[in-house]
């Protein structure tokens, strides 16, 4: 899907087709992403069954030890997928043997130096051998991604003949008829890929005029590659591929390059056996006459040939044919199978006593079957789980293991078993020639019928109704039995467990005349559904009854709230300040807040300003509210300090009707003689000052938050105000938002304060626009306090 539209706005044009290749592009892409998704995820399913087929441990345990294993070498779990899938069947040689130079960890230092070659290589080749299905893509994989990285100008793949000569399997960056001049090698001297695979080690051709005296070398002329590699990769036993990088650039292969090269060489090894892997010629006779055969069977089956270690033990079992309905644990089905392993397949049969059955016929040639057992099938593109059992018999000096699937009969009747069951209904059916009718259990056990007393005929089924709903059901029936019109009603019987809600949904079958000859349907239990709905009607009608006492609550609340807290229309002036006074009330919820302000002048001439936040809303805030406002006026005016009204006020809410309430506060009280603002708080956020076009907060003095303790501990602190100075009195609510730290409101509010320059303070309004959010915000109220410009002393 995408958002972008495919025709232009103006109806009747033309389809954009920028817009539509966009589209399609990206479809693209996301269709390749989820495939290599897919098959990425294959490949670490194939490496966890050959860890678990050498190791015998579980599924998890695999994947511990591939993780393990690429930590331990420095590489990634891809990687490390390749490289087990292509040493799996590798067995420890002789100390006279030689084997292939085994590649140094990988180097991480951040960065490719001079001659180096960049860490992260390895990972983007594991990563691009996953969409790799021959010899020649894994040839045109290579030439990719070797060409910036070392100046590979083309590659070439020889895989050992059973005569013991070469055949070119792969190649990309040659013309077909060099390909075919090499496309079988003789086993004789002078080939380096020859030499390279014999004695297990890379070959290096570095100087051409060199190399010529020893070697017969590809291409005319010779020249064209100045320079070439012959890499021995292990795929079994021992190596049996040689990868050939030629490169247009002159001279050595530098160390890195070469680490490189060789690290390129052990990853191919995995996807190289996956496709490279066939029976041996020895058998291939006798293991294409079984394909033949197995190619028409309709059964999963396969042939298999052991492989045994060198002191005789069955190891494993290589598949030398299968049928086209046989498939694996990653999908891959038929002739795909052959040539490949029986535990790298189905690593689970390792655990599995159908292993120990393999073993036993190849050792007496009496057949085995095992015990039925659960597996998911593929079944028209849907997973399916189907119970099959397994069977082994002897063939020549291999083995046929055969899957057979149960009879689908006896699933079928425990299905409709378990639907009737689960959905708590049964069919029932009445002949109307005979009166005879026939009823599933389920039927029986819904009416709390016994099943030996027989089925109800059909005109008797009204009578088992409650009175109440008798006359419709039992018109319902009349019309079905008349005139064939199919029924669906619900109605109640009486039971020993009390009421329960049944329906009927019945249809007639009609003979040629259009007489209703027969009835068939089914009876459904509803009891469960229909309590659920009405202990969802009741709580439905709760809810409305108690949404309508809180909005009557809120109605009074915020009646209440506007007499004891009047906002005036325009700014107001005391002791020769001019304040601005804001309160906006929170955009969501049914209660009012206990957000709350004081603005008034002292007898003796100064100016007293509070801002307080009560905990909770509703009425009980609106009553902490106006109990607090008005008490810290009365304190202030009949001579209380700013700290001791706090405490008062701290001990006045711990005694009240909510002992667990609590609030915030901040008092300032201005002396205009001296220009003087001394002010106090209770856990309350800091006055914010702006002078001379910058804004910062006031260092707050100790206060804790009213009714939080008995003891509490107030400090007070003062600042001397200038003339053209701005004092912000704010609730937490102008600088909170729920998804951000409170240290961030702040900031945003000291940038939003602050003018510009050569600009007047931003007004109030403008103010509160830069700073909230335009939903889902608390309650806020503000003082803005500013003195005059021309302020006198």
């Amino acid at each position: 899907m995408t958002s972008e539209p495919a025709l232009p706005a103006q109806s009747g044009d033309v389809p954009d087709m920028a817009a539509l290749t966009r589209v399609v592009a990206r479809q693209r892409a996301e269709m390749d992403r989820l495939q290599d998704l897919a098959a990425t995820a294959a490949v670490l399913e194939r490496a966890k069954g050959a860890v678990m087929a050498q190791l015998g441990c579980s599924p998890d345990a695999a994947q511990e030890e591939l993780q393990q294993r690429a930590k331990a070498s420095e590489r990634t779990l891809l990687e490390e997928c390749w490289i087990s899938l292509g040493a799996l069947c590798a067995q420890p040689r002789g100390a006279g043997e030689q084997t292939p130079a085994e590649p140094p960890a990988r180097r991480t230092t951040p960065g490719p130096a001079p001659d180096e070659i960049d860490a992260t290589a390895l990972g983007r080749l594991s990563r691009a051998l996953v969409r790799v299905g021959t010899p020649h893509d894994l040839a045109r994989c290579l030439l990719d991604r070797l060409t910036p990285e070392v100046g590979a100008a083309a590659v070439m793949i020889f895989a050992r003949r059973p005569g013991g000569g070469l055949e070119l399997t792969g190649h990309a960056g040659i013309e077909r008829t060099l390909a075919e001049q090499w496309s079988r090698v003789p086993p004789v001297s002078g080939i380096a890929a020859l030499d390279a695979l014999t004695a297990g080690q890379p070959r290096w051709l570095e100087d051409v005029r060199e190399d010529g005296k020893r070697y017969q070398l590809i291409g005319d002329p010779p020249e064209r590659w100045p320079s070439r590699a012959w890499l021995p990769v292990v795929t079994g036993e021992s190596a049996d591929v040689v990868l050939g990088i030629l490169r247009h650039r002159e001279g050595a292969f530098s160390p890195p390059v070469r680490e490189h090269l060789l690290a390129v060489a052990q990853l191919c090894a995995g996807p190289l056996r996956t496709f490279g892997t066939r029976p041996d010629p020895t058998v291939g006779g006798a293991a294409d006459a079984a394909q033949t055969v197995l190619d028409r069977l309709p059964v999963a089956a396969v042939l298999l040939a052991p492989l045994r270690s060198p002191s005789g033990e069955v190891e494993d079992f290589r598949i030398d044919a299968a049928t086209s309905v046989t498939s694996d644990a990653v999908g891959r089905s038929g002739r795909e199978l052959v040539g490949l392993r029986f535990l790298e397949c189905w690593p689970e049969i390792a655990r599995d006593p159908l292993w120990e059955g393999c073993l036993q016929v190849l050792a007496d040639a009496r057949p085995y079957e095992s015990e039925p057992f659960a597996r998911q099938q593929i079944v028209s593109g849907v997973s399916e789980l189907a119970t099959y059992s397994a069977r082994v018999m002897q063939l020549g000096d291999g083995l046929v293991v055969s899957w057979v699937r149960h009879d689908a009969s006896d699933r079928q009747e425990q299905r409709l078993a378990d639907v009737q069951r689960l959905g708590n209904l049964g069919w029932v059916n009445w002949n109307l020639d005979t009166g005879e009718g026939n009823w599933s259990s389920q039927v029986f056990s819904i009416f709390e019928r016994d099943a030996a007393q027989g089925v109800v005929p059909l005109s008797g089924l009204p009578r088992l109704a409650s009175p109440e709903d008798l006359p419709t059901l039992a018109r319902a029936v009349e019309e079905l039995v008349r005139h064939g019109l199919p029924c669906d009603v619900p109605f109640r019987i009486v039971t020993r467990a009390g009421i329960r809600h049944l329906r009927v949904v019945a249809e007639a079958v009609s003979d040629a005349r259009g007489t209703p000859v027969e009835v068939h349907g089914f009876v459904q239990d509803l009891t469960a559904q229909r309590s659920a709905e009405l202990a969802l009607v009741a709580s439905e009608r709760a809810i409305l009854t108690q949404h309508g006492v809180l909005e009557a609550e809120r109605l009074v609340a915020a009646r209440l709230q506007d007499a004891l807290l009047p906002l005036p229309k325009e700014p107001v002036r005391l002791a020769g300040l001019r304040v601005d006074i804001a309160y906006q009330p929170a955009q969501s919820g049914l209660s009012v807040g206990g957000d709350w302000f004081s603005a008034i002048e002292l007898p003796d001439g100064d100016a007293l300003f509070v801002v307080g936040d009560v905990a909770g809303h509703g009425m009980g805030a609106v009553a902490s509210m106006a109990l607090l406002r008005f008490t810290a006026k009365g304190m202030v005016i009949t001579g209380s300090s700013l700290t001791g009204a706090l405490s008062r006020l701290n001990a006045l809410l711990l005694h009240s009707r909510d002992p667990h309430g609590s609030a915030t506060m901040v008092l300032a009280r201005y002396s205009p003689r001296e220009r003087r603002l001394e002010w106090a708080q209770a856990g309350h956020p800091p006055p914010l000052l702006v002078r001379a076009g910058e804004a910062h907060y006031l260092e707050r003095p100790f206060g804790m938050l009213l009714g939080a303790t008995d003891t509490p501990r107030y400090e007070a602190a003062e600042v001397r105000l200038e003339p053209g100075d701005q004092i912000l009195l704010y609730t937490d609510g102008l600088v909170e938002r729920p998804t951000e730290s409170i240290d961030r409101g702040l900031e945003r509010l000291a940038r939003a304060a602050a003018p510009r320059a050569g600009a007047a303070p931003a007004p109030l309004d403008q103010l509160l626009g830069a700073t909230l959010e335009p939903e889902g915000r608390d309650d806020v109220c503000v003082l803005d306090i500013r003195v005059p410009p021309d302020a006198e002393r």
